[in-house]
């Protein structure tokens, strides 16, 4: 399947009202309040905004490991904690650090989510897991080596691969690029890329880095005062007037990826059309 950026569908996952509060011994501390968003199948989302906004408290819930205070959040038309363990292969999963099993090896890794459903003949659970460790740009001789022997851009590939091993139609990344250096950084940039076009993935991504966010993202939403504050291209989020996003954006950093959104470098699908109208602020 080749997807085209820009072709965003149906949506694939829809949040509402949803509210976060966490106990703490000062009271309750609400990070997320009222707040709307709706992911469509096919795009590439990222999710920024500042320290505490819940930008990966957002992915666990998509993910199912955290529940909301109040409101839902819909993947594919059902309640993450409502999927069995089968319909779970929906959504796949990249956290920051890799979050590889130090006891097991790349493949035992890479295939771990296979196994767990106890379904499919080892065998073919091992042909599976290799031919993802190639689809993320590994060699198989890298198969028996453990996490300690990879470095960070292996280990990123890896659990790249695992959570791609269930083909989910959903994928969550959770800082893709932190720790890697500006080369590996691009390499897993274009890895992303491809496979996103050539599996018709969609993707939810947290980022912190503007280079990623500009190369990889079709739409941005951004977090801020507990809710999502706008979310479209970004003209349609830099265009939006708000504190966070001024600095965020139109610092020293966000100046330099501006220069490639006016230049031209940066995806038609991100950038939009000159003329776009500005994107809706309601999520609804």
């Amino acid at each position: 399947m080749t997807f085209t950026p820009g072709a965003a569908g149906a949506p694939l996952v829809e949040i509402r009202n949803l509210w976060t509060v966490f106990q703490t011994p000062d009271g309750d501390q609400v990070v997320h309040r009222d707040l709307d968003l709706t992911i469509r199948r096919g795009e590439v989302l990222s999710l920024v905004g500042g320290s505490g906004t819940g930008k990966t408290v957002l992915l666990r819930q998509i993910l199912g490991l955290e529940h909301p205070s109040k409101g839902t959040v819909s993947v594919l038309g059902r309640a993450p904690g409502q999927f069995s363990a089968k319909a779970a292969a929906n959504v796949g999963m990249l956290f920051q650090h890799g979050a590889l099993f130090s006891a097991f090896n790349v493949l035992d890794n890479i295939a771990f989510p296979l196994r767990e459903l106890k379904v499919l003949p080892d065998e073919l659970i091992r042909d599976a897991a290799l031919v993802k460790l190639q689809m993320v740009g590994l060699d198989p001789k890298h198969a028996t080596k453990s996490p300690a022997d990879l470095s960070g851009g292996m280990i990123k590939r890896v659990a790249l691969a695992r959570a791609l091993i269930m083909d989910p139609p959903l994928l969550l990344l959770d800082e893709p690029t932190a720790g890697l250096d500006p080369e590996g950084a691009d390499g897993f940039c274009d890895l992303l890329r491809g496979l996103h076009r050539e599996l018709g993935l969609t993707v939810v991504m947290v980022t912190h880095d503007l280079d990623t966010l500009f190369d990889l993202s079709t739409r941005i939403a951004v977090l801020a005062d507990h809710k999502v504050i706008v979310a479209g291209t970004a003209r349609d989020v830099i265009a939006y007037p708000h504190p966070f996003i001024h600095e965020y954006f139109l610092g020293g950093r966000g100046k330099r990826a501006m220069e490639a959104l006016h230049d031209g470098s940066v995806p038609a699908s991100l950038a939009g059309p000159a003329g776009d109208a500005p994107a809706s602020h309601n999520e609804r």
